[in-house]
């Protein structure tokens, strides 16, 4: 049976979206989102270079995946988040997440509005190093968060041509513009990755997805006029947030009827009774149909809703419009918002209408009527505490804050003092009680009250930490005045005096004992484009012989090694990068790399000597 346009049934994985078609790799990538988390964050390079998985905490269980994937996208991976909009926790975070710090750029929108788009622009090469780089583009509606929310997602790939497209211009101005956007200094390195894949990106040539005859980008929030649909006899639009104006004016769209607007309950409450019955059904998701049969509460079930999608039907066309920008002003009327959309063109007949697609037997199997009244419009006290609070998050991560790391040889080898530095002038944060901060490595038990050295301009004592938890990114709770209402949220501030070697000392925390060496060993001598191999490396699945840690079992690490330096491919390389960056952790005061380590390395060495296969 073929399934519409749309279908709940039908499923794109993120991990699957990220990962290299078989005989790629990846090479460079480029990523924009409105906020993040930092396990989520941590899981993409995984996915990237390494292996999928069918969810996020399969991969957050093995911590040299996740540091083996970070250290293949060095330098190759840029993401772009607004300012301020990293989720934070109260408990102590991983280590690795500060290995994210040349990964993340903060940035803000040019019209003081939220920078919202969410895209991946991506490059594979080929394993063989012939024929042409693959191109891909994801444009979605979800965030790079863990958030199980409705979403919807398009996958095109694409190559090169020697001609830019035309069609390519919004995708193109928008990831130029990015680092223009940065909130603090962005590396020359993730500045030159950026202009690089804007590039690639101008001269993509896309497969389009069945039933789509073309396909058409927009961007709002850079200048010019506000993208919105055009004119069209009917209009179906799914948007979780909505204002009044908004929903007026893409009801103005069609001549004859907007036919159906799903939303939140939440959202719909604050919309008016006019501008509601502008729509010929007014919908919200059933909450018995979010989760699918047999499913249990405590599963991956999808619960809420995070899709964005407008259908319009002119003629005997459809066209479909999916992105980031909801159903509000600032998306659609003023241009504020940074917003990223892609529409896609065919005929009814291939393509779907709005009652195939929003419809019974498309995504509106999944909605029930909505019932004004069902739920309060927010007090005006909670609107004003979301605006405080609000300012407050938006001037902390764009109001010039640093962190100044000092070495503190009173308080024992490889030990150091952070400071948070405010500005001169200081930060105002009217209708502010509180305001607690502390490393986000470090959790709630490290935090200091922060609210006098903001407002004052002088240096907060953060306290002393281990290199390994030297970081760069702080956790942020704020209290506000007037309903007592509280956020918690993280930000990345520039460090000053960042020792070379705190990189090295998180890996050396992670590789801290012999099985863990020789399992990171075996999860570098995977082939490329082997994901099957690397994951069973990594997570120490393998089972056999392989796997047991006796001195008999260094013959098949030994034949590995072999292998990988027959293939000239750079395995071998990639240990001895290894061995290079355990060794710098002697520089920095802390425990020195086991003996046995280097050891084993040089073992492994004189036998590939000794057979004839010296470097």
């Amino acid at each position: 049976m073929t399934r519409n346009t749309l279908d709940p049934e039908t499923r794109l994985l993120y991990g699957d979206s990220l990962q290299a078609p078989p005989g790629y790799r990846f090479d460079a990538g480029v990523a924009t989102t409105f906020s993040h988390d930092f396990e989520t964050a941590l899981a993409v390079p995984v996915s990237l270079a390494l292996f999928a998985a069918d969810n996020r905490e399969e991969i957050l269980q093995h911590p040299i995946a996740l540091l083996e994937g970070a250290e293949r996208i060095a330098g190759r991976l840029a993401v772009f988040a607004e300012a301020g909009q990293i989720h934070a926790a109260h408990a102590q975070q991983s280590r690795l997440c500060s290995l994210l710090e040349k990964v993340i750029v903060e940035v803000q929108a040019p019209k003081e509005g939220s920078f919202h788009p969410k895209i991946w622009a991506l490059r594979f090469k080929p394993l063989d190093d012939e024929g042409d780089d693959l191109l891909r583009v994801l444009v979605l509606s979800r965030n790079l968060t863990r958030d199980r929310s409705w979403d919807i997602a398009v996958r095109l790939d694409g190559r090169r041509t020697r001609q830019p497209k035309a069609q390519n211009r919004p995708l193109h101005a928008l990831i130029s513009k990015l680092p223009s956007l940065a909130v603090g200094n962005i590396s020359p390195e993730q500045r030159a990755l950026t202009t690089e894949l804007a590039e690639d990106m101008r001269f993509g040539e896309w497969i389009l997805p069945d039933g789509c005859e073309t396909l058409e980008f927009a961007v709002n929030g850079l200048g010019g006029r506000p993208w919105q649909p055009q004119e069209c006899t009917r209009i179906g639009v799914v948007s979780p947030f909505c204002d009044d104006e908004a929903l007026a004016t893409l009801a103005s769209k069609a001549r004859r009827s907007a036919e159906v607007l799903i939303s939140r309950p939440d959202q719909l409450a604050c919309i008016s009774a006019e501008t509601l019955n502008d729509f010929g059904r007014v919908a919200v998701l059933d909450e018995m149909a979010e989760r699918e049969d047999g499913e249990e509460a405590e599963s991956t079930a999808f619960e809420g809703l995070h899709a964005k999608i407008i259908v319009a039907e002119h003629s005997w066309d459809t066209r479909l419009t999916l992105g980031s920008g909801n159903a509000t002003t600032p998306a659609f009327i003023s241009g504020r918002n940074v917003e990223f959309f892609v529409t896609f063109t065919g005929k009814t007949s291939k393509l779907g209408s709005i009652d195939t697609i929003l419809g019974e037997s498309g995504f509106g199997r999944l909605t029930r009527a909505y019932v004004p009244g069902e739920l309060a419009a927010a007090e005006a006290s909670e609107r004003a505490a979301e605006r405080v609070l609000l300012f407050a998050r938006r001037a902390l991560a764009r109001g010039g804050l640093t962190i100044r790391c000092e070495a503190v040889a009173t308080e024992g080898p490889g030990n150091w003092r952070l400071w948070l530095v405010p500005p001169d002038e200081g930060v105002a944060l009217a209708g502010i009680d509180r305001v607690r901060v502390w490393p986000i490595t470090r959790g709630e038990g490290h935090a200091r009250d922060a609210k006098d050295s903001l407002a004052s301009g002088q240096p907060l004592d953060l306290g002393v930490i281990p290199l390994a938890d030297v970081t760069r990114f702080l956790a942020i709770e704020l209290k506000e005045q007037a309903t007592g209402r509280t956020i918690l949220f993280s930000t990345g501030l520039p460090i000053e005096g960042l020792p070379a070697e705190r990189d090295a000392a998180i890996m050396r925390s992670v590789i801290n004992d012999r099985k863990t060496f020789l399992r990171y060993l075996r999860l570098l001598l995977t082939a490329l484009g082997d994901p099957f191999s690397a994951a069973l490396a990594a997570t120490g699945n393998g089972g056999g012989a392989g796997w047991a840690m006796s001195a008999a079992d260094d013959e098949p690490m030994l034949e590995e090694l072999v292998r990988a330096l027959c293939a000239k491919d750079g395995r071998l390389d990639a240990v001895d990068r290894l061995m290079s960056r355990l060794d710098e952790t002697t520089t920095a005061g802390t425990d020195p790399i086991p003996e046995e380590f280097r050891t084993l390395w040089q073992v492994f060495r004189s036998a590939l000597e000794e057979a004839g296969h010296g470097r």
